[in-house]
Parts: structure tokens; sequence; C-alpha cells
């Protein structure tokens, strides 16, 4: 999928992507925020599509938000306000490196056309010592999944992939470890991952 073709699903998502996910997804996002450390951090939500990860931020966190789709900041913006909102690409982050405590990746990494590469801006932006916090579906290695499978082609266009592999993602960031990985819905398609960076390389 292409930049443009994920901006114009969205937009066309954006409308009923509360009611679609809302009630789904609302204690898998205050579990996986649960896990942010406690005392002042910067935190950025990548890809905050419209808002539903704000209420569960702590009081504590100095946050921002991005998403390539203007009518979901839109509807973020409408939700609240005073959040900071920029419209940006979760493959080419407008931060300098190191400058963020925490990201969250809540439903990201199976939407944008190269996961690996939002995944390494992350990476550049986070602090060492840093967390990356994940919420998404994917596939264990080898797993077959027949109809997941099956279903990439027509979903990725539409706004998702059905195949993503996360270990095929984590090998490629060395600088990257797994603190907790936990089966979260769909018997284990959908996963909480804590990743932490690296003090050193």
């Amino acid at each position: 999928m292409s930049r443009q073709s994920l901006q114009r699903a969205y937009a066309l998502w954006a409308p009923i992507y509360d009611s679609a996910v809302r009630s789904f997804s609302a204690p898998l996002r205050q579990c996986s925020l649960g896990n942010i450390p406690q005392g002042p951090c910067r935190v950025l939500v990548d890809g905050i599509g419209t808002g539903l990860d704000i209420p569960y931020l702590p009081a504590h966190c100095e946050a921002i938000g991005i998403d390539l789709t203007h009518s979901m900041l839109r509807r973020a913006r409408r939700s609240s306000p005073h959040f900071s909102l920029v419209q940006a690409d979760a493959e080419a982050l407008p931060f300098p490196d190191g400058c963020f405590d925490v990201i969250v990746m809540h439903l990201i990494l199976a939407v944008v056309p190269h996961a690996g590469l939002a995944l390494a801006e992350a990476s550049r932006v986070l602090q060492p010592g840093g967390r990356i916090l994940i919420l998404d579906k994917f596939l264990r290695p080898g797993e077959r999944a027949f109809w997941r499978r099956l279903l990439a082609p027509l979903s990725g266009p539409v706004a998702t992939h059905t195949d993503l592999v996360f270990e095929d993602l984590l090998t490629q960031r060395p600088e990257l470890h797994c603190r907790s990985d936990t089966p979260a819905a769909v018997g284990g398609w959908f996963r909480l991952i804590v990743l932490e960076k690296s003090d050193t390389m």
C-alpha cells in the first residue's frame, strides 16, 4: 500500500473508526499504556488516529500524537482540543534522534506500507533505555494461518496487513529488546509487546 493509498483508505475509515474499534481496543490500550514509567516523560503516540489512546495516557506525560491522515487528526482534535497533534508520516518522523522516552504504536505497524521502516524510525527518535509499546496483530514465525495469509493481498490495500510476522521486524533492530510479549485477543493474533532500547550498541 502506498502512502497516498493509506491516506485515502483512512480518510474513508475516519467517520466510523471509533465505533468499529473502540470497545474492542479500549482495555488493550489501557493495559499497554500502563507500561509507561512513573515520573515525567515525553511520549510520542505514533499513529494516533482519532485519539482513542488519549484518555489512558498518564497525567505526568508530555505527549504528542502524529498521524498521516488529516481527517483522523481532525477527529482527535475535536475530542481533545488541547492535545498536541502533528500531521506526519510514521516512516519519516519529523523529530530529532532520541527525543522521546516512550513511543506508543497501537494498531499502526500492520497498517503502514513498510512496517520495518516505521519501527526503525520509532527506534531512532527513542532515547536509549526508552520503551516502545506495541498493540497489533502479528503471525508467529512459521504459523500457517491459511486464511490470514490468503486475505493479505486483499486486506493490505484496504488498510491493514494480516500476515505480518513481528519477529521478522525485530531481527532488523538489534538495538531493541523484547521485555514482554503477551497474547491479547483473537487467539493471540493480537499481541501486547513492550520493547526497550539498549543503552549502548
